[in-house]
């Protein structure tokens, strides 16, 4: 795991002869996101902003554990895992399935690494079918002959989709196009008239969702069929998942589909320390990060330990559950 960058600052006023005492070392955490207008964007940047609420450099009381963070905006749930792997992202957001597939092993679209470390869980994370008022799309088979965004290369959006385009038999050649457009840019290519149907795995509310809801009309698909049912069934991670009507505004009905969670993923070669004081910074202002998301309204420290987390618990993580007396 590559070593932190540290800074280390010396002022000597030399017409006195008198030096300024040296500075706190500042370690530097990276957190893998998603896209700008994503709710992983979102999570990363509270969790960044959680570590300096706590720390006590420039204020009288405090964290005295010299870390800066920062989460910028990545390709998503297998790039984090990559670069997690790699040692360039000390944490990163993943979806709960990728984050499975990667610790065990069982999917070529995702780096394998038994190294990967659960940290916590965040939302749940509903797979989204979303198509354009008037394309008539009211399920996976009617996507026939129609333009789809199956989500950019990296993305969890991506490997879920491409689980459920072979689950329902229906490879490229089965939709009129197939793009690749990230998060930031499906909405708006949806109601300009250049796609009739993007996927997205993401909480909700989503605020990029809403620019083709609110802006458009688009509405979302419901996914409870056959297909979808055998998938929860074969992977614990998954459930069913239900969207209520007025979400949004064009949503008039609710809509049933699948899902896991948004999990915080490290590795074991990061320090336990650093793991332990992120994880500390969140618990202990868990109302000030709920309210920075619609989606974290409901967080409670049981499901954010226990639902989505198939990878082993990183030691600074149960370190300080242990000390809540939440785990054993």
């Amino acid at each position: 795991m590559k070593k932190f960058l540290a800074t280390t600052a010396l002022a000597a006023f030399a017409a006195f002869g008198v030096s300024q005492p040296v500075q706190a070392e500042t370690k530097f955490v990276t957190i893998g996101t998603g896209g700008p207008t994503g709710v992983y964007f979102v999570a990363g940047n509270a969790i960044c902003r959680m570590i300096h609420k706590e720390a006590a450099e420039g204020r009288k009381q405090g964290r005295q554990h010299g870390y800066r963070c920062a989460a910028p905006s990545s390709n998503g749930s297998t790039y984090n895992l990559a670069q997690i792997s790699q040692g360039e992202f000390e944490f990163g957001v993943s979806q709960s399935d990728w984050q499975y597939y990667a610790v065990n092993g069982t999917s070529e679209k995702v780096v394998n690494d038994p190294g990967f470390r659960s940290v916590f869980s965040v939302h749940p994370e509903p797979f989204q079918l979303i198509v354009s008022a008037d394309s008539g799309i009211t399920s996976w088979e009617d996507l026939k002959g129609k333009r789809l965004n199956i989500g950019n290369p990296g993305s969890g959006q991506r490997g879920t989709t491409e689980l459920l385009m072979a689950r329902y038999a229906t490879g490229r050649d089965y939709f009129g196009l197939v793009t690749e457009m990230t998060s930031s840019e499906h909405s708006n290519a949806l109601c300009d008239g250049n796609i009739d149907a993007f996927t997205y795995v993401v909480g909700v509310p989503n605020s990029g969702v809403a620019v083709a809801t609110e802006g458009c009309g688009a509405q979302i698909v419901s996914l409870n069929t056959d297909v979808e049912k055998q998938l929860i069934e074969e992977r614990p991670f998954y459930a069913a998942t239900n969207i209520p009507a007025g979400v949004y505004s064009s949503q008039k009905e609710d809509v049933t589909t699948f899902g896991g969670y948004a999990t915080i993923v490290s590795h074991e070669n990061v320090d336990a320390d650093i793991v332990y004081e992120v994880v500390r910074a969140v618990f202990e202002n868990l109302d000030d990060f709920r309210a920075l998301h619609p989606a974290f309204a409901n967080l409670d420290p049981k499901s954010m330990i226990h639902n989505g987390n198939s990878a082993p618990l990183h030691e600074g993580a149960a370190r300080y559950y242990r000390e809540k007396g939440w785990i054993e």
